[in-house]
């Protein structure tokens, strides 16, 4: 390769590189970094049974700009992550948090009793509701939200003993009217959920 053509390769790819950087940075700044497209079709009425043994269906949700989460209380990891995020999202809307409503719908109904969820509430924000059900309900609303979820033993010899439940970890915004506005992955920070939540308030 000629030394014209050697320097030529170099400005392009220098070119490409900064190309790159400069797509990350606007989709960071422009708060699209993390973010994923509103999808049609996602969501849709529930009805499942509260932290406290009281009915909650989708109509719960609506007057309000809602973050929904599908998780379980024994999750080692991605579960009280993604909650105390949620939980940090309440805390930097201070009053108008009042203004917004979190719910965390558990995949794993055998083990998620109310009486479970409500002691495991008391480690987040307490405007985090959760909802549990049967399994049939819990199929529907996953199926709605296309939602993943899947029982996996630990011990692959004893199929009946103790299980994980391997799940999708999206959080939903749903707007006032009960329609999804958008869906993250964990890469979202709190600020920037905040800031979204903010932008729907009514």
């Amino acid at each position: 390769m000629s030394a014209r053509a050697s320097h030529i390769m170099l400005v392009l790819s220098a070119f490409l590189a900064g190309l790159v950087v400069f797509l990350a940075v606007f989709l960071y700044a422009t708060g699209q970094l993390g973010t994923r497209a509103p999808s049609a079709g996602i969501g849709g009425p529930f009805a499942l049974t509260d932290q406290n043994g009281k009915p909650i269906t989708d109509a719960d949700l609506k007057g309000k700009p809602s973050l929904v989460f599908f998780g379980y209380t024994h999750c080692p990891d991605v579960c009280p992550t993604t909650l105390f995020d949620i939980s940090e999202v309440m805390r930097a809307l201070g009053p108008d948090a009042d203004r917004a409503a979190a719910l965390f719908i558990s995949v794993d109904p055998d083990r998620d009793t109310p009486a479970v969820l409500k002691d495991y509430l008391s480690s987040f924000d307490p405007h985090v509701r959760a909802a549990t059900g049967d399994q049939a309900n819990l199929d529907k609303v996953e199926k709605e939200y296309r939602v993943y979820s899947r029982k996996r033993p630990l011990d692959p010899k004893n199929p009946g003993g103790n299980y994980a439940m391997d799940h999708s970890s999206v959080i939903y915004l749903v707007g006032p009217d009960g329609k999804l506005v958008n869906y993250y992955d964990e890469a979202i920070s709190p600020s920037d959920l905040a800031a979204d939540l903010k932008q729907k308030m009514v």
